[in-house]
């Protein structure tokens, strides 16, 4: 960290208070993209359940971990005295852990009124279920969007926890961030960005109220256009029990996708009326399930007919779009995704490992002696 670094946030400094889901990916996001982001953890005695550790940590790539004893009025002196040299401070726990603490917005504003607070929770910092826990699919069930994630007559799928942890939680705390650095500005000011993961999921479900409201939504899922209703939109079993993505919306695409799987293009605009989608679906479904995913894939290499293989993780790697964007990159020989999005000036740099970056020069970074980090490892209150 004492080294520039490359993207375009270089020069950022960020306090990450470690907290796996969606405040260490906001952190990742920010790190890869340039900013010198440092990782308070607790003690290896205190620290809850580790997921992951190095080199399989990757979420936390590019960020020194400093280990600080909270308990401990040093620690939190320590973390005060990091908050007068840094842009932003992240913190993922449940409201009122961070207060309890002496590390609240206030405190740690108090010593540099230009700093970014950002919170990231799944309820947010007011409200009924406020102070209660919750997951990725808690808060999916709560938004509207998990009813939706079925396939008619079945149980909701949860998505992993992509829309939640990532999408609607981390993805938002750092666009948040960003949005407050940029106000910053003209003001001078810091402030407090309150990301939760329900109010994310309900901003994300806007096109779908949209939808909603315009009477072109269903209530019954299974029966509409993105959930697996439409003929165009949807999921097929292929020969080898594999299956193959349509997601060929405009009628240009249908078209061409009906034609390559042997089909009459004559019948795709009837198939866009909702009362032709059963039968059309099963037209599909058996035309789909002549041939192999691997044969799918090769008529629907080229063209616009919004065909693609499923394929899992490893297969992904590999696959031609992917290399080409060489969208994969080894950090300490383990291969993981790459940045993202890509700048024309000001490319990031392949990110170190998690545990690469030392601890003593992310705190000198910060304007922390090392004499005051000896003195502070030899009190027990820092360590390795």
């Amino acid at each position: 960290m004492g080294e520039a670094r490359g993207g375009p946030l270089a020069g950022l400094r960020v306090i990450e208070m470690d907290c796996p889901g969606p405040c260490q990916f906001a952190a990742m996001l920010l790190a890869d993209l340039g900013a010198s982001v440092m990782r308070i953890g607790r003690p290896r005695q205190q620290a809850a359940v580790e997921w992951l550790s190095p080199p399989f940590d990757f979420m936390s790539r590019g960020r020194p971990l400093v280990r600080v004893d909270l308990r401990a009025p040093a620690g939190i002196d320590l973390i005060l005295q990091l908050c007068r040299g840094a842009d932003a401070l992240l913190e993922g726990f449940r409201p009122g852990t961070m207060e309890r603490l002496g590390l609240g917005p206030e405190a740690c504003r108090g010593c540099n009124s230009a700093l970014i607070y950002g919170r990231a929770t799944g309820w947010g910092q007011q409200g009924p279920l406020a102070p209660t826990a919750g997951h990725d699919v808690n808060f999916l069930a709560l938004s509207g969007a998990l009813y939706c994630m079925r396939e008619a007559g079945r149980r909701p799928v949860a998505p992993l926890n992509l829309l939640g942890d990532f999408g609607s939680g981390g993805m938002l705390l750092a666009i948040g961030v960003l949005g407050a650095l940029f106000e910053r500005q003209r003001s001078g000011q810091g402030q407090i960005v309150d990301a939760a993961m329900i109010d994310g999921l309900l901003l994300m479900l806007t096109m779908l109220h949209g939808f909603k409201a315009a009477g072109h939504w269903r209530q019954a899922p299974g029966h509409n256009l993105l959930d697996g209703g439409a003929p165009m939109y949807n999921i097929y079993d292929t020969a080898d029990e594999e299956h193959l993505a349509v997601g060929a919306l405009e009628p240009r695409f249908y078209r061409e996708f009906l034609g390559r799987i042997g089909l009459d293009a004559a019948a795709a605009e009837q198939d866009y009326e909702q009362a032709n989608w059963s039968a059309a679906r099963a037209r599909i479904a058996a035309a789909v399930r002549g041939k192999t995913r691997a044969q799918w894939a090769e008529v629907f290499a080229t063209g616009d007919a919004c065909a693609t293989p499923v394929l899992s993780l490893e297969e992904s790697i590999h696959h031609p779009q992917q290399l080409a964007r060489q969208a994969f990159v080894r950090v300490a020989d383990q291969l993981q995704p790459a940045p993202a999005p890509r700048f024309e000036r000001t490319p990031a740099d392949i990110p170190c490992a998690a545990d690469a970056l030392p601890g003593a020069q992310a705190l000198a970074s910060f304007g922390i002696s090392q004499k005051t980090a000896d003195q502070l490892s030899a009190l027990g209150v820092l360590s390795a």
